[in-house]
């Protein structure tokens, strides 16, 4: 065989330098491919976020601890694009429940999600991103899913299976659940109603009772217009006792699709090709099947390999003339017959093998017609995250064309190999995890072997480069109780399999720490089956070909910035005066003027979630009638799960022991007044209920005040100075300002949705329509909470959106001036870890935490080492300890120790 001439670079600019030198025609065209995916590389920068969570599941009044990590471009390094982090819990409707906005510090950040006790249990996914990687879409974001267990509340958990028949030529599925208590026990003879919700409609309702075992049935229509669906049900469980429990359906039949890619896209006749193949359920999860291709003679050509997770592969040499199919053989005993795409009379295909741990081997396969041509020009391009590592041109004039290709090229990852035409057009692509030993070499060490309960554990990292030398870089260290918390290790999601594997694809990876956890020839094959059926779309040739880059419509964020426009007349009014103010942590003002298109931005915010500000607005001449509209970018669409069939279908054994746990340490907790919990209180019946207040910022609590006007009161009124003026009681009016009469010298504060407006606020700046209740605050017993504020009363004015929940809800209360509450940056927690050192410490409550230690940023020193410490708890057994993290230069590193307690 003929190799080709190969024209190697380094990375990124110095491989385009290498490359261009070897380049004599200025029309080559990997001199323009080069420079574009240079150019879309550097002015596209792709960042990845990943999480590093303390544990698999929870259970509600418990915490999920993270550290992300934020990373930017092929090397990994932690990424200075980027200061802001958005981080989502989204419950199994696709709603978020929380929303945590995060400061990045040079590519860093940790925080936690507190689950409230009253959280309903289920499946949920943890979403994280950053403004600028909304460009690339959400296909792109950190997402996984979890399930949340709730202690506090629930008395019945749920088993659920599924079977599948056809009923009068139609699918349908047959649901066993199973009702029990936490410790088991079936909830026998007791009456369910049901209600099986679709994606667009209810497919099916009714009621039952369950038998023996706690086990009801429901059997329902799989229609195929419903994309998913869940079976909400009511179990009645005791005397006047009953219990809502959803049940996510994750298949709607038990149909497998089969589809099969022929390596680099396309069958060539005479060429030999690897055809790979992948099955899949209904439920989005693999399946092993087996079978044989035959040609339309149906003679069999080739057997389909080994699978796993459904996917596997074969080899075949198609004939001219010929074609292919193959028969499947499913786990049922069913077989399913698939025609094979056919194979083109003229063409090129490519392969790349792994020939040995060193080499690469890159085979190019070109029908007779056009070896015995012998004038086709074709290039070979190999990139990594926008950066070419390998790129070479030759001359078709051999069926098959060769080239190796040393491993150490290329960085560990996904690399993509594309062949081009002379034209430039892309002809051929293949894609290959590369795995070399260039990851960070981590230990973890401590004092002792085997510890007891609560003692004392001296921890130390220790981090080297590649190369051997000591590695300075940022650590997260998590220790668990391995009797409580049983992890699944191929289904985890690591910094390792996130980086450097489903970042850069899109769709479904079933477990993929399969491929990182125990690596051998037959998970490197595994792996690159699925190289061969998974689809690496960050970006389109023919996009970055053509100079057409996808615009860049999300700036990365550096800071909190706070704009609008102001507009008079609904046009812009350029000199606007604009003013910025809060009291909530102390009196804060900014002032700005807006430019020549009536826009106004206040950079370098800094501020907590939650803070209420005023923006008043004035045109250069003073005026206030103008309009103030702010810039609000709403938060991405959640989606549908991408990850649904990670869904967790009731409990299993695993998730029973660790609620069983939580269950204890809940009780403890209530026991000893520890935590944020809330005490559920058996069930009264209220005869009549009191109207509340609930958007009253009054400190007293809603309603408490001395004399209360509601809207009611106010519809007649013009301005709300004059209004105001005879109506409340013990209060007079000078020159608009209102006064106490039992402090006649000091004028009334008004507090306008919680923000107390200053001396200078007029009450004629408030459009009477816009309130929904005053409070009027003159005696002690309601000014003494306000301090020097209350020195004179208060009014307590809400409007009517007046304590809105909403991110960044503004309202207009008077032409020139709205209050804004953007979202600020959430507060860090600190991990509550005991001491036990000392004598007497603490109460004598039982130790049943799951998550022992956690540390998010552990710094390795200039020797490479750091150190912690930290108790055990009172289980028994082993316990993990796992870090991850990354150094200064971008090196990946993870590492797991595991010690006994006895």
């Amino acid at each position: 065989m003929r190799s080709i001439k190969s024209i190697w670079g380094l990375a990124g600019l110095v491989c385009a330098v290498a490359l261009l030198a070897f380049i004599r025609a200025d029309d080559d065209p990997i001199k323009k491919i080069v420079t574009q995916l240079s150019k879309w590389a550097d002015e596209q920068p792709q960042e990845k976020v990943y999480l590093h969570l303390d544990k698999p599941f929870y259970a509600t009044g418990e915490d999920i601890w993270f550290k992300a990590y934020v990373t930017v471009g092929d090397k990994h390094q932690l990424s200075a694009l980027s200061k802001i982090l958005y981080v989502d819990l989204i419950n199994d409707r696709d709603s978020i429940k929380q929303s945590l906005k995060l400061m990045v510090s040079n590519g860093i950040a940790w925080g936690d999600f507190s689950l409230a006790d009253t959280l309903r249990a289920g499946n949920y996914r943890v979403r994280a991103y950053t403004n600028y990687m909304r460009n690339a879409g959400g296909d792109y974001f950190f997402d996984k899913t979890l399930v949340i267990g709730n202690v506090a509340g629930n008395a019945v958990y749920t088993k659920t299976n599924f079977t599948y028949v056809n009923a009068n030529g139609k699918p349908q599925v047959n649901a066993t659940i199973t009702y029990a208590d936490l410790n088991g026990k079936p909830y026998a003879n007791k009456e369910v109603s049901y209600e099986v919700q679709g994606t667009n409609a209810n497919i099916a309702k009714g009621k039952g009772t369950t038998d023996a075992a706690g086990a009801l049935r429901v059997s329902f229509s799989g229609q195929a217009e419903q994309r998913s669906a869940r079976i909400v049900t009511t179990i009645k469980y005791a005397d006047k006792k009953s219990d809502v429990q959803v049940v996510p359906v994750k298949a709607l039949s038990n149909t497998v699709d089969v589809q099969f890619f022929p390596e680099g896209g396309t069958m060539v006749a005479g060429s030999r090709t690897k055809v790979a193949f992948k099955a899949t359920g209904a439920d989005g999860l693999g399946v092993d099947v087996t079978g044989t291709i035959k040609d339309n003679n149906n003679a069999d050509v080739a057997a389909l390999g080994r699978s796993h997770y459904g996917m596997g592969f074969a080899m075949l040499t198609p004939e001219t003339g010929k074609t292919y199919k193959a028969v499947v053989k499913l786990p049922d005993g069913s077989e399913q017959t698939i025609n094979l795409p056919a194979a083109a009379a003229t063409g090129y295909n490519m392969g790349v093998f792994e020939t040995d741990k060193e080499n690469i081997l890159l085979r190019i396969g070109a029908s007779k017609q056009l070896a015995d041509a012998g004038n086709t020009s074709i290039s070979v391009v190999a990139q990594q995250n926008g950066h070419i590592y390998y790129a070479a041109n030759t001359l078709i004039n051999k069926a098959s064309l060769t080239a190796s290709i040393p491993k150490n090229r290329f960085p560990t990852g996904i690399v993509q190999f594309t062949m081009f035409s002379s034209a430039g057009e892309p002809l051929a692509e293949r894609l290959l995890f590369v795995r070399n030993d260039d990851l960070m070499k981590l230990s973890i060490g401590t004092d002792k072997q085997t510890y007891a309960p609560r003692q004392k554990v001296n921890l130390t990292v220790g981090a080297n480069t590649p190369g051997g030398q000591p590695s300075v870089g940022t650590f997260s260290v998590v220790v668990i109780d391995e009797s409580k918390v049983q992890v699944d290790e191929d289904d985890e999601t690591t910094i390792l399999n996130n980086i450097l594997l489903t970042s850069d694809l899109k769709g479904y990876i079933e477990k993929p720490n399969y491929y990182f956890n125990k690596p051998t020839e037959q998970t490197n094959a595994d792996l690159d089956a699925l190289m061969l059926t998974q689809g690496y779309r960050r970006f389109a040739w023919k996009q970055i070909l053509s100079d057409v880059f996808p615009p860049i419509a999300f700036k990365a964020e550096q800071e909190i910035t706070i704009s609008g426009t102001v507009k008079s007349g609904k046009q812009p009014a350029p000199g606007a005066k604009v003013t910025l103010f809060t009291t909530a942590s102390g009196p804060f003002i900014l002032d700005t003027v807006a430019d020549a298109d009536g826009r106004f931005v206040f950079k370098d915010m800094i501020f907590k979630d939650s803070i209420r500000f005023v923006i008043q607005a004035r045109t250069a001449k003073g005026g206030k009638n103008v309009e103030i509209e702010m810039d609000d970018i709403a938060a991405p669409a959640t989606g549908a799960n991408r990850n649904a069939p990670d869904l967790v279908v009731g409990q299993s054994d695993v998730l029973s022991t660790y609620l069983l746990n939580s269950k204890n340490q809940y009780l403890q907790d209530i026991k000893y007044g520890l935590g944020n919990h809330v005490t559920v209180l058996k069930e009264v019946v209220i005869a009549e209920k009191k109207k509340t207040m609930q958007n009253s910022a009054n400190l007293n609590g809603g309603g408490n005040a001395n004399q209360i006007l509601k809207a009611d009161d106010l519809s007649t009124c013009p301005t709300l100075d004059m209004c105001l003026n005879g109506r409340l009681n013990f209060v007079m009016f000078r020159g608009g300002i209102p006064y106490s009469t039992r402090t006649p010298n000091v004028p009334m504060t008004i507090v306008l949705d919680g923000m107390p407006m200053g001396s200078n606020f007029g009450l004629d700046n408030i459009v009477t329509q816009d309130v929904e209740t005053i409070e009027v605050l003159r005696t002690p017993q309601y000014t003494n909470i306000y301090g020097t504020q209350g020195n004179g009363g208060l009014l307590v004015i809400t409007s009517k959106r007046g304590g809105s929940s909403a991110n960044s809800a503004n309202y207009r209360y008077a032409p020139g001036l709205i209050t804004y509450a953007p979202k600020g940056y959430n507060t860090v927690r600190e991990f509550y870890a005991p001491k036990y050192d000392a004598p007497n410490n603490g109460p004598a409550m039982a130790d049943y935490r799951s998550t022992i230690f956690w540390a998010p940023n552990l710094v390795t020193g200039k020797d490479g080492k750091a150190t912690t410490s930290y108790f055990n708890a009172d289980g028994k057994g082993s316990y993990r300890v796992v870090v991850e993290g990354i150094d200064a230069d971008g090196n990946l590193g993870r590492q797991v120790l595991r010690y006994k307690v006895e």
